[in-house]
């Protein structure tokens, strides 16, 4: 079907109409009262209204049609598709309590942070995403969600890489941080809810306990990957002097735990390698299929109207041009 993106210019169809109908003005010059020259009989009346219907008056008007056509921007509208799509859906939750301040990770011979760590090798993850919906929710003493699923996955690394440690607390609230992941997913079909969690802890703060928040995300079809970082041997600089460490406390039978209870699986991140293999693991994730957003194909057609009024317009020139030669004649 044919339609047009801006039928209100429709209305210029009656600007020359208008124009013509405006009253005629009178010049006056002091006392002076300028009058035409010649005096219209009725035979130059009916002579005028003749002239009205010459075919360059006819012309101007198709001239005029065609661009009024033109700007009105006729499209042709194709069938509404629903063209399929396949991706992932991954909600990202970060852990940036205290304890991710540990730097027990070396990243091209230079020992950083944990969270440092996580930044790089998420970044590079994050980059492999084409076609995935991602979000990010950062926890520590409570938990925030920063961006919802999107396909803006340079706004999810911008938020990630301005995000520092202690800025949601100094402890760890993993529970809150499934449960607010639930909520988050809940809108999603089922197939298409799963959460990615990464922490160096155990679950210190908040009032919902992971296994608790792990039956919670079981009964929303949450699959739920958890993913321990740091290394059994930590270190932490103090007044310029590397000092060791007991290394990470983790409860890895709580996360272990709520991975099997959601479908997910458990992961061991002791160093940067570790953790991109991990990473390359939830790459294997089988992509999901959903349809896309609805697409009608349009074409403009302007380019039709405004070459008819062109060509309609090198007609009158040339009607014009030849009225001026027999009138000299």
């Amino acid at each position: 079907m044919i339609e047009f993106a801006w039928p209100w210019l429709a209305a210029a169809l009656l600007l020359p109409l208008l124009v013509r109908w405006l009253p005629p003005t009178a010049h006056v010059s002091g006392s002076l009262l300028r009058l035409p020259l010649t005096i219209e009989t009725p035979d130059h009346v009916r002579a005028r209204k003749v002239s009205r219907l010459r075919p360059t008056a006819l012309l101007f008007g198709l001239v005029w049609l065609a661009l009024v056509a033109a700007a009105m921007r006729p499209q042709w509208l194709g069938e509404v598709a629903q063209p399929p799509q396949t991706g992932r859906d991954l909600l990202l939750a970060v852990d940036v309590s205290g304890s991710m301040a540990a730097e027990d990770m070396v990243i091209g011979r230079r020992r950083v942070d944990r969270l440092t760590a996580v930044k790089v090798v998420l970044g590079d993850f994050l980059s492999r995403r084409i076609g995935d919906r991602v979000g990010l929710l950062l926890f520590g003493q409570q938990a925030y969600l920063l961006t919802p699923l999107t396909f803006d996955r340079a706004h999810v690394r911008y938020q990630l890489e301005t995000s520092v440690i202690g800025m949601a607390g100094r402890e760890t609230a993993i529970g809150d941080a499934i449960g607010l992941a639930v909520k988050r997913l809940r809108e999603r079909p089922e197939s298409q809810r799963v959460l990615v969690l990464l922490t160096d802890g155990v679950n210190t703060a908040g009032t919902l306990q992971p296994l608790k928040a792990a039956e919670l995300a079981s009964a929303e079809g949450v699959r739920v990957y958890t993913v321990a970082i740091g290394s059994e041997r930590g270190q932490t600089q103090m007044f310029g002097l590397q000092l060791n460490t007991a290394g990470a406390e983790i409860d890895e039978a709580t996360l272990i735990a709520v991975a099997e209870r959601t479908g997910g699986r458990f992961f061991r991140a002791r160093d940067t390698g570790e953790l991109a293999g991990i990473y390359a693991e939830v790459d294997r994730l089988e992509p999901i299929e959903y349809q896309g957003e609805p697409l009608r194909p349009r074409d403009e057609l302007y380019v039709w109207p405004l070459a008819l009024g062109l060509l309609f317009a090198l007609v009158l020139v040339a009607l014009r041009v030849r009225e001026g030669i027999v009138w000299k004649r």
